[in-house]
């Protein structure tokens, strides 16, 4: 499907360099702003208090997120949990102050503006389950990363492979130096963005990289730049397409899915928006540099004799 098709080949290869200049310098901007500033993380990684309260009628998750924050807590997270009645309160962890008294005050404010409220469970997360968090996050985005260059590798070459993964980094970098610039809470539902936009970046690499392969079957007399070039110029169509409706998609909880997918569609926006930047001017560039020609992913046939054509048996075709 297409809305329109371009008939010219656009050079995007020729600008390669300039924008690939650019690429670097926003990656050594997030770099910066990550072991300058850190990440704002949030309870499940810091340690907290997590408390479930109950009501009799559907709770307001903005009118209970109020009165938390009115008590001098930062960083509340409110949201609604299994039906609109019952509310998931994460509380950050505060010097001289045990969890018991967290959740007692709170529930004391919260029965004042309603007596409807009760305390269904409430629990200490502690640094070392955040620890382990973390560093469980750490290990699937390793493995994410790992099972991509290999799919990569098996499917096409290892030079696409290593433009494919450095793109990918590029984007992940990129977003997590926006939530070290802002000091965004990072959470696991970030995290999970995070993870999303890794797979979601690699589709549109190969989606290029596989036009890639086609045009070096189609165009035996094109070089590498014009093969890359029309490959993508050829897929600008279905990529506005795809990325256009995820995109509004997301603006849509970004917009409208309040305070608890804030963070989450936020870092999706800024993943697809660099997604579709780096699969074009960063993995194919890089991929170009690399060397990749017609000769790593179209292996020579060589004919037998016996084979049809025995005249140009043993020629390499």
């Amino acid at each position: 499907m297409e809305f329109f098709k371009i008939k010219k080949d656009i050079p995007f290869m020729k600008n390669a360099l300039v924008f690939n200049a650019i690429s670097f310098l926003t990656f050594f901007l997030a770099v910066f702003f990550l072991f300058s500033r850190g990440l704002h993380l949030s309870v499940e990684f810091t340690g907290g208090t997590v408390m479930e309260v109950s009501y009799t009628q559907p709770a307001d998750v903005n009118k209970v997120r109020g009165i938390v924050a009115g008590l001098g807590f930062s960083d509340v997270q409110v949201q609604n949990f299994g039906s609109a009645r019952d509310v998931m309160i994460r509380l950050p962890a505060q010097k001289g102050v045990s969890s018991a008294q967290q959740s007692e005050s709170v529930m004391t404010a919260l029965k004042a503006d309603t007596a409807d409220a009760t305390m269904r469970r409430t629990e200490f997360v502690g640094p070392q389950v955040g620890e382990e968090l973390a560093t469980d996050g750490l290990k699937a985005l390793a493995f994410v990363v790992i099972g991509i260059m290999l799919y990569l590798a098996l499917r096409f070459e290892w030079k696409f492979a290593v433009a494919a993964i450095v793109a990918n980094l590029h984007d992940v970098i990129i977003i997590l130096g926006f939530f070290a610039y802002f000091q965004w809470e990072f959470s696991l539902a970030v995290l999970a963005a995070v993870l999303a936009v890794l797979g979601y970046s690699v589709n549109e690499s190969v989606v290029i990289f596989d036009r890639i392969r086609e045009n070096f079957r189609r165009f035996r007399k094109l070089n590498t730049v014009q093969i890359i070039d029309n490959a993508i110029t050829s897929t600008i169509s279905r990529t506005i397409i795809t990325h256009g409706c995820t995109q509004i998609m997301v603006l849509s909880m970004l917009l409208f899915g309040g305070e608890t997918l804030h963070y989450f569609a936020m870092a999706l926006t800024i993943g697809i928006c660099f997604g579709i930047y780096s699969s074009v001017f960063v993995a194919a560039a890089i991929a170009m540099w690399l060397g990749i020609q017609r000769e790593d992913l179209i292996k020579p046939v060589i004919k037998k004799d016996g084979d049809q054509d025995g005249e140009n048996a043993g020629a390499v075709v």
